[in-house]
């Protein structure tokens, strides 16, 4: 059984337009959105939902990961998901944001890990 928890879920959801999707999502949560630019696209977090849009190439780097979980030691949540059969996509690593790793889980949904 893990030790680690997850302390929250981020819904990514891919937008055409960025600029014209923020406001719908800040009246929705009633969070101000933080922007910046990662890996080919613009992105804008807002509450629990990972706005993001660029070209389709870099888009679906993105798209392809069903959600975002954050983790108060990253480190040992890879650990022990890889100790659970999770074979590790992309190892730690620094963003913008922190410190992520992408997991493919054993069962195969692919998920972002990220903590400080």
């Amino acid at each position: 059984m893990l030790a680690m928890a997850i302390d929250s879920v981020v819904v990514r959801q891919r937008v055409e337009d960025l600029d014209a999707a923020v406001p719908f999502y800040e009246k929705l949560t009633g969070a101000t959105a933080s922007r910046f630019a990662f890996a080919g696209v613009t992105l804008a977090s807002v509450g629990p939902f990972l706005l993001f849009a660029g070209p389709d190439e870099a888009a679906q780097r993105v798209a392809g990961v069903a959600a975002t979980l954050a983790v108060a030691d990253l480190d040992l949540a890879v650990e022990e998901a890889e100790a659970g059969g999770a074979e590790v996509v992309v190892p730690v690593q620094p963003t913008p944001n922190g410190h992520r790793a992408v997991l493919r889980h054993p069962h195969g949904g692919v998920f972002e890990y990220v903590g400080p």
